[in-house]
């Protein structure tokens, strides 16, 4: 169940969720601030601005950086070029742009923004490059995050540039320490700063988009943290699921309730958590899960509500034996200690002078022994039993069955020793057949 579930189970580009960033212009040096005092090159700069069509626009920048490299207008047409190859859909012509009006302009916001975002989505795309290019654009978003506003820049129109990129740029970062770096506890403070920024600035940004993605990444990395964090789990699984589109619901949902009864036992309850969540981006001060009972509550539980423990089941008898306190497994210790018992189970190894069995539906399920039998009487050959069989065996004629003696045990690893084993065979009566009246014979 694990392995099945600890993995994202769509991948950041597949979900859904993420929809293109709505791009930005930044403004370059106003027009009528710059004198351009060769004809040519002005004509040249006016036919490039002026271009409709956004492939025509391209090109005619190119050709104008290319004639005049150094034009005192250079970075108003990069500005240009950018946002052409950007309504272009042209990826990496985009990037290449965005490079060079940084070379221009290092802390050019729009330039840095489009340079992470395409990485990103590059990343989704080619697994191959995909820690090179996280690493890239957590970089380069962490230059974004420290970017200063412009002298010529208005604080209104910074501030909500600021306000699209940051959360992003946060994004980035925390996918990369995740998928890249294999940083989980720095995924999760990652996650949790973007998802803060978002709650104090725009909160409805978190149900959808990669910020909605995100709070399910971040849901899916608590559990691997060490240790396990199954309520911080639940609650961001929960919270995607609560606006994720509805072919996905059922799988976040089937994850969360996994984490959610893995903790506590069983799913009551976990309902009202997720109507919590819809409502509330972090988990209430109050949140809490109560955690399931563990095993020694258990066991010792049943030592308390047992009133005559030799007539536990042999598994029971096991499980108290290896989860109990101390006290109260020796208590049903002094009870069966040098009693015969039958081991029924599934034999994990057999020798001619042991017989090594998983009785708890536990040990069967992982492979593994947790009763030892010494044998009294070596086997022959033909009577040792097959790896998988069962230590009892059911005919017509007879019954075979495992039995020992209780000799000793160990809490961890959980193990029970016998002696004086053997194989017990009881020969079943067979019903003798009276012939009917019909058969009988007469004498005359």
């Amino acid at each position: 169940m694990k392995k099945v579930f600890l993995a994202s189970v769509f991948a950041l580009a597949a979900i859904g969720f993420a929809t293109a960033p709505t791009l930005f212009g930044q403004a370059a040096p106003a027009s009528d601030s710059i004198t351009i005092k060769d004809p040519a090159e002005y004509n040249a700069y006016q036919n490039a601005i002026t271009q409709t069509s956004p492939q025509a626009k391209a090109a005619a920048c190119e050709s104008f950086l290319q004639t005049y490299p150094q034009s005192v207008v250079k970075l108003s047409v990069l500005n240009e070029l950018v946002d052409a190859y950007t309504k272009s859909n042209d990826l990496p012509k985009t990037v290449d742009a965005a490079k060079r009006l940084l070379q221009v302009d290092p802390n050019n916001l729009k330039a840095i923004y489009l340079i992470v975002y395409i990485d990103k989505q590059m990343a989704t795309s080619t697994p191959a490059q995909q820690s090179q290019l996280l690493d890239d654009a957590a970089a380069l978003a962490t230059k974004g995050l420290a970017a200063t506003k412009p002298a010529d820049a208005k604080d209104d129109e910074f501030t909500k540039q600021k306000a699209t990129t940051d959360p992003f740029f946060l994004s980035v970062i925390a996918n990369d320490a995740l998928l890249s770096k294999k940083d989980l506890p720095g995924a999760v403070d990652g996650f949790r700063k973007e998802l803060q920024y978002l709650s104090d600035h725009t909160p409805d940004a978190t149900k959808s988009g990669f910020a909605l993605n995100d709070t399910l990444e971040l849901g899916q990395t608590y559990p691997q943290l060490t240790p396990p964090d199954y309520p911080n789990a639940v609650w961001f699984l929960a919270r995607a699921e609560s606006f994720a589109p509805a072919n996905f619901k059922p799988t976040i949902d089937k994850q969360a309730r996994y984490w959610y009864k893995r903790f506590h036992g069983k799913d009551d309850g976990f309902d009202a958590i997720l109507a919590q969540t819809a409502t509330s981006i972090f988990p209430p001060p109050d949140y809490k899960i109560a955690p399931a009972p563990t095993p020694k509550d258990i066991a010792d539980g049943v030592v308390a509500s047992t009133p005559d423990l030799s007539t536990l089941a042999l598994a029971d008898k096991e499980y108290i034996l290896a989860n109990a306190s101390p006290a109260n497994a020796e208590k049903l210790w002094a009870l069966v200690k040098d009693k015969l018992s039958e081991v029924p189970g599934t034999v994990i190894a057999a020798t001619a002078t042991q017989i090594q069995v998983a009785v708890t539906d536990d040990a069967k399920a992982d492979k593994k022994a947790d009763f030892t039998v010494n044998l009294k009487t070596p086997l022959a050959d033909k009577d040792i039993p097959a790896v998988g069989s069962d230590t009892t065996v059911d005919t017509k004629t007879e019954t075979k069955t495992l039995i020992g003696t209780y000799d000793s045990y160990t809490q961890t690893p959980p193990q029970i020793i016998l002696r004086d084993g053997e194989i017990h065979v009881e020969k079943k009566k067979v019903p003798v057949r009276k012939p009917s009246a019909a058969h009988k014979t007469t004498s005359n």
